[in-house]
């Protein structure tokens, strides 16, 4: 792929404009800082083609695993590739900030309405935004920094406790290398982190490990165990790592040779970390698991010293307080006439005279009014309305208030991206499915929409010629056909306060 191309900054103004999604965005930085060396921008179909048959680009260098981008049709249907001064594609970040320029020397169709398009890129603007920014360093930054000989990369997608600590300093010790932690910073980390309080987290750890280099790389989970170990491996190589510990499961591959530590236990006899056989069962605490962890700390109750340091701690539980202080979102979803909006607004009732949580409702009816007029009533339409209650409900949740959202939500895509937004933010999501059937929802009928549907005077409507996709994911089913609304707020109340998220004081008597 050429690197020589320049559009002149005159045409620069006229070129389409994108926002790649945020794992091509993370593939464009690692592009432009040269951790995907030889890569010089994204695959076209020969490298693709290449790639798949033989692990190899079609120039023969050794290549893994597809790195592409896609865009909608309608952004590519003016780009004319025999001409260098008209296939310009400038990519933005997600504020709209023009961050590299892409010479599209390829373009294909894929899905409906999107179109694959390689090529080489380069930066424009001035190098991104957000926090740790001077973390962030290339991988050519980064290799004059290291001191000969051995490195030890450490891939730190999760907080170190004190049992992959003490693998790091054996495995430091065992190769006389210096330690590399690699921290990936493109989305949250397994365990729910966002980016910042991962970085802060390792940061609280570095007392307790060898001398080391840290680096920010914007890494992005791809959700293919094996692709994404290929790829971080081929990442932790272009900034120097000769070999790789892994404090999980994750395989590495890429040509580095990978330390698999023995299991680890805490000795109590004498307060150190050995392998877990060489101590007496009835001497030895093993490390905590994730859920462990994620229960101590939903609960309130302090990481234990032994596993983990303070300061790793402390930003743990800043990032994940007890659930009754966390932001929430209680999200209904139903058919209409089913009885979610009256429930919500019972729910929210109750939660307010308690006065504990900053309370937010997210009515369908008043969302189409005030936040999504000029939507109609399509699937994108549907989609987008919900989008936007799901950013605003995970906005209120970031700071720890509480949304109650009452949309009809009859998509499960849509419902998914809503809870992972929350997640985004740090906050629970609990998911209320108001089961009511068809029937009893068109006997009710309070606005008349069934009857207009059903006279053929109105169409999308869903459950008569629109479908609802019931969700299997729900925490709460309600069937209001026999349950009062008091009753079944009070089953609401009754499983917040059992999953902690609200004082059980709230409990109706």
């Amino acid at each position: 792929m050429s690197n020589g191309w320049v559009l002149p900054d005159e045409l620069l103004r006229d070129a389409p404009a994108y926002t790649p999604r945020p794992y091509e965005l993370a593939d464009l930085e690692l592009l432009l800082t040269g951790a995907y060396a030889p890569l010089a921008g994204f695959l076209g179909r020969a490298d693709l083609t290449s790639v798949a048959r033989r692990g190899r680009l079609a120039d023969g260098s050794p290549w893994p695993v597809p790195v592409t981008l896609q865009v909608p049709a309608e952004l590519v249907s003016g780009l004319d590739l025999n001409n260098p001064v008209e296939r310009g594609l400038v990519l933005t970040d997600p504020e709209g900030a023009p961050t590299a320029l892409l010479e599209v020397t390829d373009l294909w169709p894929t899905t409906q309405g999107w179109y694959g398009v390689g090529g080489p890129v380069r930066r424009i603007g001035d190098g991104g935004h957000g926090p740790f920014q001077r973390l962030r360093r290339a991988p050519a930054e980064v290799r004059e920094l290291l001191p000969p000989g051995r490195v030890l990369g450490v891939i730190a997608d999760r907080p170190l406790h004190r049992p992959q600590l003490a693998q790091i300093a054996h495995a430091v010790r065992t190769l006389a290398a210096h330690l590399l932690i690699l921290i990936p910073v493109a989305n949250t980390s397994p365990d729910g982190l966002a980016p910042e309080v991962l970085v802060r987290s390792i940061f609280g750890a570095r007392d307790r490990m060898p001398p080391a280099t840290i680096v920010a790389v914007p890494i992005a989970r791809r959700g293919d165990d094996i692709w994404d170990a290929l790829l971080r491996a081929r990442v932790a190589r272009a900034y120097g790592v000769t070999h790789v510990l892994s404090t999980t499961e994750m395989l590495t591959g890429g040509g580095l040779r990978m330390l698999v530590p023995r299991e680890l236990a805490y000795d109590n006899r004498d307060g150190q970390w050995r392998w877990r056989d060489d101590i007496p069962p009835r001497n030895r605490r093993l490390p905590l698991g994730q859920e462990e962890i994620e229960d101590l700390l939903d609960r309130g109750f302090p990481l234990p010293e032994w596993h983990t340091p303070p300061t790793v701690a402390k930003e743990l539980t800043r990032a994940r307080p007890p659930r009754r202080h966390r932001g929430l979102v209680v999200f209904f979803t139903g058919l209409s006439g089913s009885g979610k909006s009256t429930i919500a607004r019972g729910l929210a009732d109750a939660l307010r005279e308690s006065g504990d949580r900053t309370l937010t409702l997210l009515d369908g009816d008043v969302v189409r009014r005030e936040l999504s007029a000029g939507l109609g009533f399509s699937r994108a339409d549907r989609d987008l309305n919900v989008r936007r209650i799901g950013w605003v409900a995970a906005e209120v949740a970031r700071h720890r208030g509480l949304a109650i959202c009452c949309p009809i939500a009859p998509y499960h895509r849509a419902r998914s991206i809503a809870r992972e937004m929350a997640r985004s933010a740090g906050a629970g999501f609990v998911l209320v499915h108001v089961a009511t059937p068809l029937a009893v929802c068109e006997r009710r009928d309070r606005k008349g929409l069934y009857a207009r549907a059903r006279a053929g005077q109105l169409t999308g409507m869903t459950g008569v010629d629109d479908p609802y996709e019931e969700p299997k994911d729900a925490d709460v089913v309600l069937d209001t056909t026999d349950l009062t609304v008091e009753e079944c707020v009070h089953l609401l109340l009754t499983h917040l306060t059992e999953t902690g998220w609200v004082e059980s004081r709230l409990q109706p008597a």
